[in-house]
């Protein structure tokens, strides 16, 4: 049978002010190579509206995008952090809450990481350059394709991350300049880049629940470690929609 994903979306404006909801094109296409039925969640519903779309849902997918509001781990905001998307936050940070509590397989992007830790609890670096002592590049320069790979992740040998992927050792892109500061109580940090920043959570008392820092969307139609990403996680949503 084929899941459905859910992929909670941005708002997008057009330069005459007109409101769009937006979603990334290549998660929808690794979802869909992995066999999944992937369909986008609107953000700025109403609380019943969005439980009852989430309802339908055999799994959802929080991707990238701009940097949470501080607001929501009892941070200041740092003059660094941007393109806030409060409708955003609200609709993705209810969405990871209730995943986890449900037991609902959920996998987060970028962005998407950093939020599930946020969910669950934790806290976020709100600038890498300026508050961690690295020479690491996160932030791809913008001449490089979104696909070249920038620094490798070191991945834990006994995580569900290294079993999917099948190695210890990955090279990965890399957009981010936040990152996870505390991880979440119940998380487990299970892969970090170079210079200590914190690439993978996972919930071992869940289904599903992984987060990565880079994004594989990016890789998946050239790196079957990648695609497995997907297809894992895929698989998940059929075994839970079975039940």
């Amino acid at each position: 049978m084929q899941p459905f994903i859910g992929i909670t979306t941005g708002v997008r404006f057009a330069d005459d002010g007109r409101r769009y909801y937006a979603v990334y094109a290549p998660n929808v296409i690794a979802l869909e190579r992995a066999g999944a039925l992937p369909v986008m969640i609107p953000c700025g519903l109403q609380p019943e509206t969005l439980r009852a779309i989430y309802g339908r849902m055999d799994a959802v997918l929080i991707p990238g995008g701009g940097d949470v509001d501080p607001v929501h781990y009892g941070a200041d905001r740092h003059p660094r952090t941007e393109r806030i998307d409060p409708e955003r936050d609200a609709t993705e940070l209810l969405i990871a809450q209730w995943a986890v509590e449900d037991d609902l397989p959920l996998f987060g992007i970028c962005r998407g990481h950093q939020v599930m830790n946020v969910a669950m609890g934790g806290t976020l670096v709100q600038d890498i350059p300026s508050q961690v002592d690295s020479d690491l590049i996160h932030d791809t320069p913008g001449d490089l394709p979104r696909g070249a790979p920038i620094h490798q992740v070191n991945i834990q040998p006994a995580s569900r991350l290294a079993a999917i992927v099948g190695a210890t050792t990955v090279a990965v892109n890399s957009f981010h300049h936040q990152s996870v500061e505390q991880p979440a109580p119940a998380a487990n940090v299970t892969a970090f880049a170079p210079d200590g920043i914190v690439e993978a959570l996972e919930r071992p008392d869940r289904r599903f629940v992984l987060s990565v820092q880079w994004h594989p969307e990016d890789i998946a139609g050239d790196d079957e470690a990648m695609q497995r990403l997907f297809d894992a996680f895929v698989d998940a949503a059929r075994e839970r929609a079975r039940r």
